[in-house]
């Protein structure tokens, strides 16, 4: 069946909301107006007000809301309407819903979930366009999950439902308008990255909205003769270091691709990760393929400049092979 990734997570929330009585969705324009990227379009007429609430614009104010929901034995998904917006709200995810677990002794859970928008590419300049899921990995105590395919957009959303502890969905805005078949087998492992494509040169990790670009320069790579494989990194935290690693050990040659900014980015950890790991597997040291070091231009050609491309994948590939 095609679908597009919109209604892919259209219809995972409406199946959780139609499944159990304790989910509920709560955030800015998610009722009457439908979601500011149209998720949850027609959401309000089916479930009520009750379990379809707008919210004021508060990030912190309903984020904690939702903590206290999930304390209270609901099963929250809050949406956020972009990761810039989130910071707002740090201050409950990191010191509230992420601790309560360990500070609690285990008599606290806190299963929230909490959707945002991320990314760039929509020429909405720097306030509406960073990539910010690093910070978000950077801490324990939540899942942090970036599906980019159209079957992980269907099938992440049960699972974060399901687990105790707070998990972070990271949707790429440039992704929703994505359009492709939804395999029968769209249940998803949110524990484990995902193979895209099979390789046996170099390895190409990437997430969110780097993997299309990812899999259209491999598939610019084959066309030269060389044979790239791509890894979906998929789950941001706990990073799956054991396909990382087994990846590598493969193709002794890992590019990662972040849309973040290269200083204190997840491709530093997962770099950090690789060398740790397989330093005597590789052959050359690994490459980063990251965003410009300075807030995202509103301009159409200077933000296109500043994010990672297929063309400066490639490259950066054929350099690593002295192609």
């Amino acid at each position: 069946m095609k679908i597009s990734y919109r209604e892919a997570m259209r219809q995972a929330m409406h199946e959780a909301l139609a499944g159990d009585p304790r989910v509920f969705l709560m955030g800015e324009d998610v009722g009457k107006y439908g979601g500011t990227y149209a998720v949850s379009k027609g959401f309000i007429e089916e479930f009520g007000p009750e379990r379809i609430r707008d919210t004021p614009l508060s990030e912190l104010g309903f984020v904690g809301a939702g903590i206290g929901a999930a304390l209270g034995g609901m099963r929250p998904i809050v949406e956020v309407m972009t990761v810039n917006f989130s910071l707002l709200a740090l201050d409950q995810i990191v010191n509230t819903a992420a601790v309560l677990r360990h500070m609690s002794g285990g008599q606290f859970s806190v299963p929230l979930v909490v959707r945002m928008a991320t990314g760039a590419g929509r020429q909405l300049a720097a306030q509406h366009s960073h990539s910010l899921e690093n910070w978000y990995a950077h801490i324990p105590g939540i899942r942090v999950l970036a599906p980019a395919t159209i079957g992980d957009a269907r099938g992440m959303l049960a699972p974060a439902l399901a687990d105790p502890d707070p998990v972070i969905i990271f949707e790429h805005a440039q992704l929703y308008n994505l359009e492709g078949e939804l395999a029968d087998d769209w249940q998803c492992d949110i524990a484990r990255a995902a193979v895209r494509r099979e390789g046996s040169q170099v390895s190409v990790f990437a997430y969110g909205g780097c993997l299309p670009k990812a899999m259209q320069a491999a598939a610019e790579l084959a066309d030269a003769g060389i044979d790239a494989e791509v890894i979906d990194l998929r789950l941001l935290r706990p990073l799956d270091t054991e396909t990382i690693a087994a990846s590598v050990r493969k193709t002794h040659r890992a590019v990662v691709v972040d849309e973040g900014w290269k200083s204190g980015s997840l491709a530093a950890e997962v770099v950090a990760r690789i060398v740790e790991d397989c330093f005597y597997d590789l052959d050359a040291p690994p490459v980063r393929v990251c965003s410009a070091e300075v807030p995202i231009p509103y301009a159409r050609h200077m933000e296109e400049a500043a994010l990672p491309q297929p063309a400066k994948i490639v490259a950066a590939v054929k350099e690593l092979l002295n192609a």
